[in-house]
């Protein structure tokens, strides 16, 4: 066989995927943004890269160069967890190079077998990567459904399941914008003697007293873990999983995705930490933020189309090829909007996925909304 056979099945699949219009391509930033997750604008803030040049200017080493249970272990992360810790309020908090990971890592470390993982079936891929690779038993529940979560636990605990279960969701969906029924979830999680794991990535730094998240009124109990994304609202990279002490001392000593990887850049931690600080001491920076997600609900009521009363903010369209043509038509118009496809959502519901942001203001969201009102009618 010659070598560029060898290369044939992966041809053939990508050409599939262009068949369905699912093929997917990168492309640089441009335009204003409507697409990332930047919400409070803290990415290009002059604190945090101030806060940066502070660090490397001090000695701050721009790589850990090694685990953190070897050499890798800066003061700059012990410095960040403590700060973290303190300010959601939870026992513990341990430092993960990436949001994915950290989710992953959580779900192949702390369900253990004979354990039950119930996720919400719209929580993010790497909650469903991370369950499906570990040792407890999975299942999904209808999104946001706290009756369904109920009904799966006791299903499970009458054909003889006698472990801990674990409800895993998100506090604000991704692709949706919608938030979950938290309250409703730990009186579940009470009533089983379940695990309660929030991943607020989405949330953490938008909501709550603040920007603690939207499941602030729940950390520091024994049966919660939570995980906040450091590379979205916060402007950095890598996550936060705030939990008991004894579970946080369980990863670092079991969980193989913290033992075996090289720590995250000590910069990064100066710059999550300085982020915690801006988001407690900068509340005008949500306030602005509230005042963007109200014209743009407004704007969409009056297109006739559904609003999800956060940042994020979907516009469903269906048709794979209308939605990436509707992306590519306003991206034509400067605007960076980018078009969601299956698998990352379900089967039918391919979508605009509206992201507001610090980095536009009201006059762009307008304008924005003006060209999506031609554009819709051109597209039908």
């Amino acid at each position: 066989m010659s070598g560029r056979a060898l290369l044939d099945r992966y041809e053939a699949s990508l050409r599939g995927l262009a068949r369905k219009d699912r093929l997917r391509t990168l492309s640089t930033r441009s335009g204003l943004d409507f697409a990332s997750n930047d919400y409070l604008g803290l990415a290009r803030s002059k604190r945090m890269t101030g806060a940066v040049a502070a660090a490397l200017a001090a000695g701050t080493p721009v790589g850990a160069t090694g685990s953190r249970l070897l050499r890798g272990n800066d003061p700059e992360h012990e410095a960040l967890e403590a700060k973290a810790a303190c300010f959601f309020g939870a026992e513990r908090a341990l430092f993960f190079g990436v949001g994915y990971v950290a989710n992953f890592a959580v779900l192949t470390t702390l369900p253990q077998k004979g354990d039950l993982i119930v996720l919400d079936e719209l929580v993010h891929a790497s909650a469903h990567e991370g369950a499906r690779a570990g040792r407890a038993e999975v299942t999904a529940a209808a999104h946001n459904d706290a009756a369904a979560v109920d009904d799966a636990i006791q299903a499970w605990r009458a054909r003889g399941g006698v472990g801990r279960p674990w409800i895993v969701v998100e506090s604000l969906y991704s692709m949706d914008g919608d938030r979950a029924p938290l309250s409703e979830l730990i009186e579940v999680a009470d009533r089983h003697d379940a695990f309660l794991f929030v991943d607020e990535a989405h949330a953490t730094g938008v909501y709550g007293p603040d920007g603690r998240g939207l499941a602030h009124h729940l950390e520091g109990r024994d049966n919660v873990v939570v995980l906040h994304t450091c590379g979205k609202a916060l402007g950095a990279s890598g996550a936060l999983v705030t939990a008991p002490k004894v579970l946080s001392d369980y990863l670092i000593n079991r969980c193989r995705p913290f033992i075996y990887a090289t720590a995250p850049s000590p910069l990064m931690a100066v710059a999550a930490a300085t982020a915690l600080d801006i988001i407690a001491e900068e509340p005008d920076r949500r306030e602005r933020l509230a005042r963007l997600v109200a014209l743009a609900g407004k704007r969409a009521e009056d297109l006739g189309l559904a609003t999800s009363g956060s940042q994020i903010l979907p516009i469903i369209v269906g048709d794979n090829r209308r939605a990436m043509a509707l992306a590519q038509a306003l991206q034509a118009h400067g605007f960076d909007v980018r078009g969601i496809r299956p698998p990352t959502v379900p089967e039918g519901t391919a979508r605009l996925r509206i992201s507001l942001t610090l980095n536009v203001g009201e006059a762009d969201v307008s304008a924005l909304f003006d060209a999506l009102a031609g554009e819709w009618e051109r597209t039908q």
